[in-house]
């Protein structure tokens, strides 16, 4: 399989179009890999086709993101509730009823929103600096939940959160400099001309709004891990300032089992430690699948 082989297509969902990635064959165990900000599925494009041989792979762009349906905020309830719905409804359309997911950044409250709610659709997960305890929250927060206490007295301030110079230090901060030469200069840049669109400065601050109702829902999390215990791969750049390390170690405690790795990266981990994360979840997806032949033998 290569780059070529992916798929481009768009599905309708609550009337709104929904763009995703789909590659390999679906007839293999599927993983759908879900994006964070300021991102699209553009992210996993290089991981899409690495694994493309040996598993089926999704990468919807959320509504508001990449290719996906960006209708105004008067137009559309902007929330992570919202978007979890539409990444079901899509699901759903195209027929994938069981799944692995891999959650980055915004892709973690929504990813595990459905395996809390779905977990006998959920085969495992994979976190890529995707947070799911308090632990990982940084500094770099702090402007974010008072904008959440009072929005108007600090929008100003996180409408910073929202310039190209905010948007390649997600790229490039915490990478070793041996490896900035990794990263595409076209991938902060597509993710700036998603964010630059009329109207999208308000939706993403809707969402940054928004997010402080995703804490609420952790210990839901949380009491998924310890009860239904499913396979976890942790993968986190551990240079990140946005969710740090902690947010990492954290998943041990209610997933002892949990296969956690620290990588000299920084937020964007796959742009430049791709070759690694891609031998770690190509490893893990096959545990992940061998377990699940032995049970239906069984």
């Amino acid at each position: 399989m290569s780059v070529f082989d992916t798929r481009y297509r768009t599905a309708v969902v609550d009337g709104l179009e929904v763009f995703y990635r789909e590659a390999g064959d679906p007839t293999r165990p599927t993983l759908v890999l879900l994006h964070g900000f300021p991102s699209s599925s553009h992210m996993y494009r290089a991981l899409i086709a690495e694994l493309a041989d040996e598993f089926h792979l999704i990468a919807p762009d959320h509504i508001g993101f990449g290719r996906s349906a960006a209708p105004d905020v008067d137009e559309f309830p902007y929330s992570f509730e919202k978007l979890t719905e539409i990444t079901l409804g899509l699901l759903d359309a195209i027929g994938v009823d069981r799944f692995a997911v891999y959650i980055h950044d915004y892709g973690a409250p929504i990813g595990l929103r459905i395996a809390s709610r779905h977990p006998a659709r959920v085969t495992a997960v994979i976190s890529q600096n995707g947070n799911a305890y308090t632990d990982g929250f940084t500094p770099f927060w702090d402007v974010l939940f008072a904008h959440a206490k009072d929005r108007e007295a600090n929008e100003q301030e996180v409408r910073g959160q929202l310039t190209v110079e905010a948007t390649r230090w997600q790229y490039e901060h915490g990478v070793p400099a041996d490896r900035l030469d990794r990263i595409g200069p076209e991938s902060w840049l597509l993710d700036q001309a998603g964010l630059d669109r009329p109207g999208n400065a308000e939706v993403q601050l809707q969402l940054f709004w928004d997010y402080q109702f995703n804490l609420d829902a952790y210990p839901v999390f949380q009491d998924y891990f310890r009860t239904h215990r499913p396979p976890a791969l942790v993968v986190w750049g551990r240079n990140d300032e946005i969710f740090g390390v902690a947010g990492a170690t954290a998943f041990a405690r209610d997933l002892p089992d949990a296969e956690i790795h620290l990588l000299d990266a920084g937020h964007f981990a796959l742009e430049t430690h791709g070759e690694e994360i891609t031998a770690l979840v190509r490893e893990f997806m096959r545990r992940v699948s061998e377990r699940g032949d032995a049970g239906a033998e069984r």
